[in-house]
């Protein structure tokens, strides 16, 4: 989130932030987004009998700050059909791998426990399945042998707060086209090289 406010203080950025919303009162990106003059808001699902009636009480929010796009990060509850339909390719969320591998939780323990060379992260359209939908972007990071889960999240978050701004810009610029499950971005350019791990040696 933090990455998000500071790339759309950038000038030129297309996209404004114009409220942060948490259903935890204790959140910290809610007292960032204030130092930031950010509005903020907090919806606690606890007050709600069915998560029908909190995504509802989300929805009524959005619409009043008259929203264009959603940003997920670190929004650790999922959202129902209703709520991602009527949002519907209006909704980004950024997870911790390379996406359709290791969805769910403790990907960076399942990653390195799976033995893969490459995990990384990954921005995508919400649909209503779990970490599901069009890939807008990703970027790959190589697992090192003595690699922690704690260790291996840190280099992947610092890909994070590359790649979800690069996204909401793509987004916000209309440069991102649906076509069926494939998130088709206008005049992207091509990368062409590749990443080995281990790293080749020297002949």
């Amino acid at each position: 989130m933090q990455s998000l406010v500071k790339a759309c203080a950038q000038p030129n950025f297309p996209a404004e932030i114009v409220s942060v919303l948490s259903n935890n009162l204790e959140a910290a990106g809610l007292k960032f987004a204030a130092d930031h003059a950010i509005a903020t808001q907090v919806i606690d699902h606890r007050d709600y009998a069915t998560r029908d009636e909190f995504d509802a009480k989300i929805t009524d929010y959005l619409e009043k700050m008259d929203v264009d796009l959603i940003c997920l990060a670190g929004f650790m509850r999922l959202l129902t059909e209703n709520f991602v339909n009527r949002w519907r390719d209006r909704i980004l969320n950024i997870h911790p791998s390379l996406l359709p591998a290791f969805k769910g939780l403790h990907v960076h323990e399942r990653a390195i426990e799976s033995g893969t060379r490459f995990t990384g992260c990954t921005v995508h359209f919400v649909r209503p399945e779990m970490d599901d939908g069009p890939i807008i972007a990703q970027a790959a990071v190589p697992i090192h042998s003595d690699d922690t889960a704690d260790v291996l999240a840190a280099r992947i978050l610092e890909q994070e707060h590359r790649i979800y701004p690069l996204a909401l810009k793509l987004v916000a610029e209309g440069r991102v086209k649906i076509m069926g499950s494939i998130a088709k971005i206008d005049g992207a350019e091509l990368q062409d090289r590749s990443l080995l791990n281990p790293k080749p040696e020297d002949h």
